[in-house]
C-alpha cells in the first residue's frame, strides 16, 4: 500500500474509532433509528444537489444504501441503545473483516495471502479475549445485533469493491440519500412519531455536534476514503485496517467515557495489532535466499559455414 493511502487508512481508523463515543453521546438525545436517519440526511443534503448523479449503476447505490446505511447502522445503533458500550461495540463490529474476506473469496474470487489469513486469525483471538472479558456486561441479543451489523458491512464492502465507483464522495452521498427514507419509515413504525418530534424539539449543541461529526467525518470522509481504498486494493488488504478501530474506540471510550481497560484487554490489543501487521506487511521475495542465481544467457547457435 502506498504511504499516502496508508495515512488515509489510519485517518479513517481514528475517525471511526472516535465515532462510537459520538454515537453513544448522540443516543442520549435521539431514538436510534431516527438518529441514524438524521445522520444520513445531513450527509446527503445539501451535497446531493451539487455533486450530480453517481457514476455507477443504481443497483450498486441502492445495494450499499440498504446494506450499509439501513442494515448495518440501524442494527448498530439499536444494539448500542440497548446496552452495548462504545468500546465493546467498536470491537465486535470488526467481525466484518471475516465476513468481508469470505465474501471476497466466494463472490469476487479474490485469493488472500496465507499471511493475511494467519493475521486475521491472530487478531480474532484478541477479539475473543476482549469479548470474554467484557461481553457479559452487555445483553447477548444486543451483541448478536452488532455481529449481524458486521455481516452487513461485509456485504457493503463487497458491493463497493465490485462497483468500483470512480467518485467515492459522490457515491457515498447518494448511498446516504438511499438510506434516509427506509430508516425514517422504520423509526416512525417502531419508535413512534412523538419520540422523533420530541427529540427534534429538545435538540441541543451536543446533539448537533454528534450529528455533524457522524455526517461529515464518519460518513462522508470515512466511507468516501474507505470506498476509494477498496477500489484501489483487494478487499482482504483493506478490510483488516478496521481491526485497529476497536483500539482507538476503546481508548476514546476510556478517555471520554471512563470505560476501564484491563490487563486482558491490553493483551488482546497487542494480538489485534500483531495480527493487523501480518495482514498488511509484505515481505520482499528478494530477502529470501534462492538455491541458485538465475541468469539469462544468449543461446549460442551453430554457425553456418559459407563458401
Amino acid at each position: 500500500m502506498k504511504p499516502r493511502d496508508l495515512l488515509l487508512a489510519l485517518a479513517v481508523v481514528i475517525a471511526w474509532g472516535v465515532n462510537f463515543v459520538v454515537i453513544e453521546v448522540g443516543l442520549e438525545n435521539f431514538p436510534p433509528l431516527f438518529f441514524s436517519a438524521l445522520r444520513f440526511f445531513f450527509a446527503a443534503v445539501p451535497a446531493i444537489f451539487f455533486l450530480g448523479r453517481p457514476r455507477v449503476a443504481w443497483r450498486y447505490v441502492i445495494g450499499v444504501g440498504l446494506a450499509l446505511g439501513v442494515a448495518k447502522f440501524g442494527l448498530l445503533f439499536i444494539a448500542m441503545d440497548h446496552g452495548v458500550p462504545a468500546g465493546l461495540a467498536s470491537l465486535v463490529l470488526q467481525s466484518q473483516v471475516i465476513f468481508t474476506v469470505l465474501f471476497a473469496i466466494s463472490v469476487l474470487r479474490e485469493r488472500p495471502r496465507p499471511a493475511q489469513l494467519a493475521g486475521i486469525a491472530i487478531a480474532c483471538g484478541g477479539m475473543l479475549l476482549i469479548v470474554f472479558d467484557r461481553g457479559l456486561s452487555a445483553p447477548l441479543g444486543a451483541l448478536a445485533l452488532v455481529i449481524l451489523a458486521g455481516a452487513c458491512w461485509g456485504v457493503s464492502n463487497t458491493i463497493t469493491r465490485y462497483a468500483k465507483p470512480r467518485d467515492t464522495l459522490r457515491f457515498m452521498v447518494w448511498v446516504s440519500a438511499v438510506a434516509v427514507v427506509p430508516l425514517t419509515l422504520l423509526s416512525l413504525l417502531t419508535e413512534g412519531p412523538r419520540a422523533d418530534v420530541d427529540a427534534l424539539r429538545g435538540i441541543d449543541l451536543t446533539g448537533i455536534g454528534a450529528l455533524a461529526y457522524l455526517a461529515a467525518v464518519a460518513t462522508l470522509f470515512g466511507f468516501g476514503v474507505w470506498g476509494y481504498l477498496l477500489r484501489q486494493y483487494d478487499a482482504s488488504t483493506v478490510a483488516p485496517f478496521s481491526l485497529l478501530v476497536p483500539i482507538v474506540g476503546m481508548a476514546a471510550a476510556w478517555v471520554l467515557r471512563g470505560e476501564a481497560v484491563g490487563l486482558q484487554q491490553a493483551i488482546a490489543a497487542v494480538l489485534v495489532i500483531g495480527g493487523m501487521a501480518c495482514t498488511v506487511i509484505r515481505f520482499s521475495k528478494a530477502a529470501s535466499p534462492s538455491p541458485e542465481p538465475v541468469t539469462t544467457r544468449t543461446p549460442v547457435l551453430p554457425q553456418r559455414s559459407t563458401r
